[in-house]
């Protein structure tokens, strides 16, 4: 790999370091997430490091170019995450409905309560 793509890439991750480590400390980002952001750096900066090793991968992975391998990766990664933002959303909306329900059932029994007490 190129010098100036390598520097492109190390500032790129440590800029994404460090927004991710301010999300976390403005509790913007839960410490469950944050690792997975985490790891990918890690991964990132090991391939970085291991001259080579970029190409080694998309050889034993039956890629042509490197480039093919990343962009791929990068979707596989895209979707997954994709798949669990959907799951969690899929959560929220339950416990919501579950809340409003409940609310509403609250919210009756106060009504029902506040003309019981007129009647006595």
């Amino acid at each position: 790999m190129k010098i100036n793509l390598i520097l492109t890439a190390v500032f790129f991750l440590v800029f994404l370091l460090l927004l991710i480590l301010s999300l976390l400390r403005k509790d913007k980002i839960s410490v469950k997430y944050s690792i997975m952001w985490l790891l990918m750096i890690l991964i990132s900066t090991i391939i970085l490091i291991i001259p080579g090793s970029l190409k080694q991968m998309a050889n034993l992975l039956g890629f042509e170019l490197e480039s093919n391998m990343v962009l791929c990766i990068f979707i596989v990664v895209l979707l997954l995450i994709s798949i669990a933002l959907t799951v969690m959303i899929t959560k929220l909306k339950k416990e919501v409905t579950l809340l409003i329900q409940e609310v509403g059932i609250i919210k009756k029994e106060m009504e029902s309560n506040k003309w019981n007490i007129f009647l006595r």
